[in-house]
């Protein structure tokens, strides 16, 4: 069994890979600033009237906060919205409207990871300041509050009790009355903070005893911003590949049955839940699908409605004869479309590569006439895929390039349709590495710092990469290269990536002409002249 006091070593299917379920154009800004903001909001109880937000100049939020929804998912979270509500879009305007000022600014601050958020939120009595980055396909840390080098994940009950002195005793006292999963003691920048991690909310009770007790400034509840929560030695069957194989040695489990083992160990959840959870998150999927099919319009987009002259041609028999394929690039592009009108969309494993998985899983699974349950199985087995990659690399842009994004989407995509074939392990293991090995470099350079082109593109090649890697699989040719050793490679590839080409909008087609002028157009406040409805 692999162990953890935490989940940053040890992914979630549902956390880190499969999910959020969210609007937007961008989990690691809009769904990530999202969280943050809802953790911010907490922080002070819900009683701010005043936030200020730091960038860093040579980041990827100081040149795309505001076209790829960081700002619009801060300001959502800041008013209290989930991923899904249908104000999001609004979010700016709304933050006006209740009367909080908000002040963004654009500093050369030297930060080491590229999309960090430095916050000071401030009401008449107090102010309080947070550190906090985006980690990837929606998943957040929370690094410092007030200067205490804490580490927030979203994935427990948290309460911070801020203090000017005497938190060690505090510490003794909770040890004797409460169960933890963690506490810490910090010093912060005026006094102390204890930090205790626990599965419930800390009863009132508890709270009022320790305002008797001890000389305590405040106590600030943070809710969980993620679906499956982290526990005290957390335990897993397996973490890699190589460990994947070892365990089933004795079992002959199909990979989705594997990736069930996984979650129900991750999740403390039972092995029909995973499943049904699943199945849940397929038929989201779907009705995605459907909704980009059925016709979107959103006028601050650079792509129009173009799914629609896909589908009939594809029916008139007018595209070339690409049976299966041509309806999963229909999916494919039909999700994309609802992600950039702001529909409901899954991150699988971003909302920049939301169409690549979904679109080649559900397409083949359409065209094959399958259930829902079989499709679920599918995306179980391509979780599993993305939580060995999510261990071992990552699924931000900005770290790694679109080979993070797209790239493991298309390696996902690989095993997922190997199991809609009914092919073995070994064959799904080899589709996803070959999947991965022909993505390896591709760099993230989006047009007018907009979430749509070349995006649309690569997720079409993701899905159409996975196609091909799974039929080959599936004749048995040979991928070579073990999986976990590509994920390895696929990290490094992405980390010697310079940084204008990894979502910064400073490098490749971000910098051609057609380019700035369609973001000039944005910035005049009109649109782009291809949109359509």
């Amino acid at each position: 069994m692999q162990n953890s006091e935490g989940s940053a070593s040890i992914p979630s299917i549902f956390n880190d890979v499969i999910g959020p379920v969210m609007r937007g154009p961008s989990s690691s800004h809009c769904a990530a600033a999202l969280r943050i903001g809802r953790m911010a909001r907490d922080l002070m109880g819900g009683d701010f009237d005043e936030v200020y937000i730091e960038f860093d100049s040579k980041g990827s939020l100081a040149t795309t906060h505001e076209s790829q929804g960081s700002d619009i998912g801060m300001f959502g979270g800041l008013l209290g919205m989930d991923a899904v509500d249908e104000r999001l879009a609004q979010s700016p305007a709304l933050i006006m409207q209740a009367g909080i000022r908000t002040t963004i600014a654009i500093l050369d601050n030297g930060e080491p990871h590229p999309n960090t958020y430095r916050l000071i939120l401030k009401n008449a009595r107090w102010q309080v300041s947070m550190v906090a980055i985006s980690t990837g396909g929606g998943m957040i840390e929370v690094i410092a509050v007030d200067d205490a080098p804490l580490v927030l994940s979203g994935d427990y009950h948290e309460t911070l009790v801020f203090m000017d002195s005497g938190a060690d005793e505090m510490r003794l006292f909770l040890d004797g009355i409460i169960e933890s999963d963690e506490m810490n003691v910090h010093n912060a920048v005026d006094g102390q903070i204890v930090e205790i991690k626990t599965q419930n909310p800390l009863a009132e009770s508890t709270l009022t005893a320790l305002g008797e007790r001890f000389k305590i400034r405040r106590i600030a509840a943070i809710a969980p911003v993620l679906p499956v929560l982290s526990r005290r030695n957390l335990a897993v069957p397996f973490l890699s590949c190589a460990d994947m194989l070892r365990y089933n040695a004795d079992k002959n489990l199909a990979l989705w049955e594997l990736a069930v083992r996984y979650e129900s160990a991750r999740a403390s959840i039972p092995h029909a839940q995973v499943l049904k959870n699943m199945r849940d998150i397929v038929i989201i999927m779907q009705n995605s699908i459907a909704q980009g099919l059925a016709g979107t319009v959103y006028a601050d987009r650079i792509l129009g409605f173009q799914s629609g002259g896909f589908k009939t041609l594809m029916e008139s028999g007018r595209l070339l004869d690409g049976g299966a394929l041509n309806r999963i690039i229909l999916y494919v592009s039909a999700m994309m479309e609802t992600k950039s009108s702001f529909g409901v969309i899954v991150a699988a494993p971003t909302a920049g590569s939301c169409g690549g998985l979904p679109g080649a899983c559900i397409g083949l699974g359409h065209a094959m006439a399958l259930p829902v349950d079989d499709m679920a199985k599918a995306m179980l087995a391509a979780g599993l895929i993305g939580v060995f990659i999510a261990a071992r690399a990552t699924f931000s842009a900005e770290i790694g390039g679109c080979q993070a994004e797209c790239g493991s989407g298309s390696g996902m995509a690989a095993a997922a349709l190997v199991t809609l074939a009914q092919g073995s392990v070994a064959q799904a293991l080899g589709a996803a590495s070959m999947a991965l090995q022909n993505s390896l470099g591709m760099i993230c350079d989006p047009v007018a710092a907009r979430v749509e082109v070349p995006c649309l593109g690569k997720n079409v090649m993701a899905a159409s990469n996975a196609f091909a890697c799974a039929n080959m699989a599936l004749a048995d040719f040979e991928s070579l290269i073990p999986l976990d050793e590509v994920i390895e490679t696929m990290d490094r590839v992405g980390k010697s990536l310079p940084s204008a080409l990894r979502c910064t909008a400073l490098g490749g087609l971000s910098l051609t002409q057609a380019s700035k002028e369609i973001e000039k157009r944005f910035e005049k406040g009109g649109h782009c002249e291809n949109c359509r409805a």
